[in-house]
């Protein structure tokens, strides 16, 4: 008898694979497809009792997304309307003045976001840009949001010096599987990719890592992905599952719609293949009708980006959330604050304090000497 389907493939013991406690780095490819082929409602139901097993079924967090740096960026990536290998209409920005970014970011915080992401650009930051960056980290921070960077390669040392900072979060998504990867991406290897990720890690921040589904990759390499992020130890602790965005001009513009029915699989064996990490429907919701994003929160997704816009390509108006959040019984996550935050927001607040101390000090002696040279040329008259 041929098998349905998504009849899970025989002799898998799928009870075993959907256990809502293991945290597992080792899951292999064959067990993770068996997770995509099971049956809808038996996939969102494990993928519920994992999701409950670790978080308040009911909490999403919520971040808001600016770009700090738009446009002529050096990389390739086939989706992004960012490259200035093509002709998408985007006009090139230079980086962000510090004050506007802490003015979206309070702007952000009073619209209930807990956490600020700034991304920008690059291939990687140029040293003189790093140090405007870390000045952005710290001013965030002191809000008392937490901080979210993507600013594409960085080494040992520029991650050191954004987590000194107080970076929280870097993000550099794996995009896609290994194998389908280089029909995507030439400016950048998967290696280096994977990299930057160490050095994220082994400079004490958080890692927030996902891909991009819907740009022509087959089934398996879904499931490549996400094994892929699953071997990073620990596990991401944000993991961002987007929806392509077809932007004109750019080489995947007339790709394949993916179903959406396959994007809400993703998002549970995500959930349940990384139990503890927040899961984000991330780029692609704008798109996405209600009923959809409904199934995606009971698939496991746990976390949103909120507002109009996101780097360069439209969200869902934050009107249309909360009526979504009311109609669905969501509440935005609350972050607790610990006393070690709190201590290390004080002390940002007095290095910046002490700084601008510093920078009044320096141009009131500035003044003061231009009005003595003044003086002095005008007794010589």
């Amino acid at each position: 008898m041929t098998p349905a389907p998504h009849d899970a493939p025989t002799g898998t013991d799928t009870q075993t694979l959907a256990s809502p406690a293991a945290i597992r780095h080792d899951w292999t490819l064959d067990e993770i497809e068996a997770l995509f082929a099971l049956p809808f409602n038996d996939l969102l139901f494990r993928a519920q009792q994992v999701h409950r097993d670790h978080f308040d079924p009911n909490a999403v967090q919520v971040s808001t997304l600016l770009s700090i740096k738009t446009g002529a960026c050096p990389e390739d990536c086939k989706y992004c309307p960012q490259s200035g290998h093509y002709n998408t209409g985007l006009g090139r920005e230079k980086l962000l003045e510090v004050e506007k970014v802490v003015a979206q970011a309070r702007a952000a915080k009073d619209a209930g976001a807990s956490r600020f992401c700034m991304g920008a650009a690059w291939k990687s930051p140029r040293e003189k840009d790093l140090d405007v960056v870390l000045e952005m980290v710290a001013r965030v921070k002191a809000l008392g949001l937490e901080t979210c960077m993507t600013l594409g390669m960085v080494d040992a040392g520029q991650a050191g010096r954004l987590a000194e900072a107080g970076l929280d979060y870097y993000n550099h998504n794996l995009d896609t599987s290994p194998e389908f990867y280089g029909e995507i991406i030439t400016t950048r290897t998967y290696a280096d990719r994977l990299a930057t990720l160490g050095h994220v890690r082994d400079a004490g921040m958080k890692v927030c890592s996902g891909g991009i589904l819907g740009m022509g990759e087959a089934p398996r390499d879904r499931a490549a992905l996400l094994q892929q992020l699953t071997r990073l130890e620990p596990h991401p602790e944000s993991v961002p599952i987007n929806m392509l965005v077809k932007v004109p001009g750019t080489p995947l513009e007339d790709v394949e719609d993916l179903d959406p029915i396959a994007f809400i699989r993703a998002i549970a064996v995500a959930r349940i293949l990384m139990p503890a990490s927040h899961v984000r429907l991330s780029a692609g919701r704008e798109q996405m009708d209600d009923a959809t994003q409904a199934l995606a929160f009971l698939a496991g997704a746990n976390s949103i980006f909120y507002g109009d816009q996101l780097l360069t390509t439209g969200n869902p108006r934050a009107e249309r959330d909360r009526a979504l959040f009311a109609r669905l019984g969501l509440h935005p996550e609350r972050r607790d604050t610990c006393v070690d935050d709190a201590r290390a927001r004080a002390r940002v607040e007095n290095e910046l304090e002490a700084d601008f101390a510093r920078r009044a000090a320096r141009q009131a002696a500035a003044r003061a000497e231009a009005l003595a040279y003044d003086a002095t040329l005008a007794s010589g008259d």
